[in-house]
């Protein structure tokens, strides 16, 4: 059965919101409205800081929640309850205390300023920026607002508006080391190398041995795509510089781009070495060469030396020992991944990051009996995490224990809280599971509600549609989804193939048989499901030879598919 997946999970992007539970100090320009007790507020406010820091932050809320019955128009209390709720992981509510902060008190750029930043933390950049706007405009003096707000305009592709700004400090201040440098980084970005190479040569003439200008320079050259002279002025840099850390990561990621992956090997253990070189730039380094597929397929071996000599310098580091799993996931090589993540866990047990790749290694790898093993462990081990008890569940489902993945499914939905896409996975894995148990009604109410949730959520269409089409029930409508998922995603095959199976149900054998050529034409691999669903078509159409070629492939594919055997035979018999 071919079902599209609903596991999200991120390994390289994992957003942490730092806000301080110590901050004491309350903004300014508090709302201030008449006929309430400012003494009782005062005292319950100032109580709730005493907790807040104190760390007691469930009654630290009471005590600000008690601040509003007083006065329900305070910011303030609304800002700091936000705080809280962040510091807890809590966005949605944090974001909604602030927004009501804000309506009470819209001057306060302190507010603004925070939710701009969550906003930014959340990469919705246009929200991020109409918010720092409010705030630059409470504050237009202010130079270190203009440029973050520039910044914000760059990276959301909206360089005009950077421009402007940047050229408002030139006029300002003239070539200066505050700006500048920003505003030929937004030229470079909007590919105006020859205005951003004219004020590079600028800024050089007055720090000619500034490295980060030299560097800026090297980028002008390789955008303008003059591989020579960018190397030369990495080259230089090198020889006066040789253990600066800017200059080899920029080194880096120049040969990185050109793809000189043999120098960059030869430059790497450098950099690893180098103890001015931070740890979140030779993670992010070394992060972006195991997602270069070229590394992966033609210089693993020398990249698994640099990441053992990576964790024999930080030894113990819970994000570092997960770096060679990481890139073995990335070779296919799930054992080898598996042998080292249950290493590390057996030495780190408390490490939660490893616990999960280890769940999502047995997942890929198709070890549904491990899966479901250390599932149960982790889960236990971490009962607060989402996505332990997905993968459980997972693994229970694919080990036919039902009720137990449905009881894993009940933990998860109650941690997904009011987050829509949590509560989507939970939906979906739910209903495959009642399907699998033959409880089709419940399942089928179980993708209803789904719908209703998100009627555009594809994965949630295509599955649909599939179990429709295998129980041969409202063909029509099931035709309906599977188009709806195709129009937006034309060359994912798993859902190609949901789509030429209704298809073949609703006996539209051209088009389903069109459907499964393309499939198994331009799939890069032979896939069993494919090719057993090409030959029913076939069959269908009276071509056995065509439906035995398919299905003999896709025994070969998957040993498990031994039914097909009867249908090879059967349809041989007609020939």
């Amino acid at each position: 059965m071919k079902r599209a997946g609903y596991i999200l999970y991120i390994f390289s992007g994992i957003i942490f919101i730092f806000i301080s539970c110590g901050k004491t100090t309350t903004p300014s320009t508090v709302k201030i409205i008449k006929d309430y007790d400012s003494v009782k507020f005062d005292y319950f406010f100032v109580e709730a800081v005493k907790l807040k820091v104190l760390g007691n932050i469930g009654e630290a809320l009471k005590f600000f929640e008690q601040c509003l019955k007083i006065n329900p128009e305070s910011g303030a209390a609304y800002y700091q309850m936000a705080q809280i709720v962040m510091s807890s992981g809590d966005i949605i509510s944090g974001k909604k205390y602030l927004k009501q902060a804000i309506r009470n008190e819209p001057a306060n750029i302190w507010y603004l300023l925070m939710l701009a930043g969550t906003y930014y933390q959340e990469t919705k950049l246009d929200s991020a920026i109409l918010f720092y706007e409010k705030a630059a405009a409470r504050n237009p003096a202010k130079d270190d607002m203009l440029i973050t707000l520039a910044r914000l305009y760059s990276e959301n592709r909206k360089f005009d508006k950077a421009l402007e700004i940047y050229e408002g400090f030139d006029k300002k201040y003239g070539i200066n080391q505050s700006s500048t440098a920003d505003g030929i980084k937004n030229l470079i970005w909007s590919g105006k190398y020859d205005e951003a190479l004219e004020k590079a040569q600028l800024l050089l003439d007055q720090y000619p041995d500034e490295i980060l200008y030299n560097g800026l320079l090297a980028e002008i050259y390789r955008g303008k795509g003059d591989q020579g002279k960018a190397m030369e002025v990495y080259d230089k840099l090198m020889q006066r510089n040789p253990g600066n850390p800017e200059t080899q990561l920029s080194l880096c990621d120049f040969l990185l781009t050109e793809k000189k992956y043999d120098d960059l090997l030869m430059l790497l253990n450098t950099v690893i070495l180098n103890d001015l070189v931070t740890r979140e730039d030779k993670l992010s380094l070394l992060a972006s060469m195991i997602e270069t597929p070229d590394i992966i397929k033609e210089k693993s071996d020398a990249l698994k030396l640099s990441l053992m000599i990576m964790e024999a310098e930080y030894v113990n580091d819970h994000i570092v020992q997960l770096l060679r799993p990481e890139l073995l996931s990335k070779e296919k090589n799930y054992r080898e991944a598996s042998a080292r993540l249950e290493e590390v866990i057996s030495e780190h047990p408390d490490n939660y990051f490893a616990w999960e790749k280890l769940l999502l290694v047995y997942l890929d790898a198709g070890e549904t009996k491990k899966l479901e093993e250390r599932g149960r462990e982790c889960a236990t081990r971490f009962n607060r995490s989402f996505l332990a008890k997905i993968l459980y569940a997972t693994g229970a489902s694919e080990n036919e224990n039902y009720a137990t993945s449905l009881e894993e499914l009940r933990k998860a939905d109650i941690l997904a809280g009011s987050d829509k896409n949590m509560k989507m996975q939970v939906l979906s894995i739910k209903a495959d599971v009642l399907y699998k148990m033959k409880n089709y009604d419940e399942a089928f109410k179980t993708f209803d509600e789904a719908i209703n949730t998100d009627s555009k959520d594809i994965t949630i269409l295509n599955n649909y549609a599939y179990y429709l089409a295998e129980l041969g029930l409202r063909l029509k409508e099931a035709e309906i989804m599977a188009r709806k998922v195709i129009e937006r995603e034309r060359n994912n095959y798993t859902y190609l193939d949901t789509y030429g199976w209704v298809l073949y149900k609703r006996g539209k054998l051209n088009e389903a048989e069109r459907i499964f050529r393309e499939i198994v034409e331009k799939s890069s691999e032979n896939d069993a499901e494919y090719l057993e669903h090409y030959g029913y078509v076939l069959k269908k159409r009276n071509n056995c030879k065509g439906a035995i070629s398919n299905w003999e492939l896709a025994l070969k594919a998957d040993s498990s598919k031994s039914y097909l055997k009867r249908e090879i035979k059967n349809c041989g018999n007609r020939r």
